[in-house]
């Protein structure tokens, strides 16, 4: 039987290529709003992290945000999704 191929992501903080499910994703819904998908299924364009705050904090310096999700994020929306991302990370290692 052949092996089941993994799909992988590049990280949009710092270029690594990982696991899909080792990374995580923030989504463009189709109204517009910017949340993180913890699910990794939610509808509309997305882009993956590193599971790190550095990397976060490299792609919103970069602007790399809105280049992937095709939308303009301002000061606010990027600390409420720096404060998701923290959230989620605090859940994991707790797991």
């Amino acid at each position: 039987m052949k092996a089941r191929k993994t799909p992988e992501r590049t990280c949009v903080g710092c270029g690594t290529q990982a696991g899909k499910r080792d990374l995580v994703r923030i989504v463009r819904t189709p109204d517009g709003h910017v949340v993180l998908d913890v699910t990794g299924k939610a509808n509309g364009r997305g882009a993956y992290l590193c599971a790190k705050t550095d990397c976060f904090d490299a792609a919103a310096k970069r602007r790399r945000f809105t280049a992937a999700l095709r939308v303009n994020l301002m000061e606010d929306d990027l600390e409420r999704l720096r404060r998701d991302l923290e959230g989620v990370l605090e859940s994991r290692t707790k797991a």
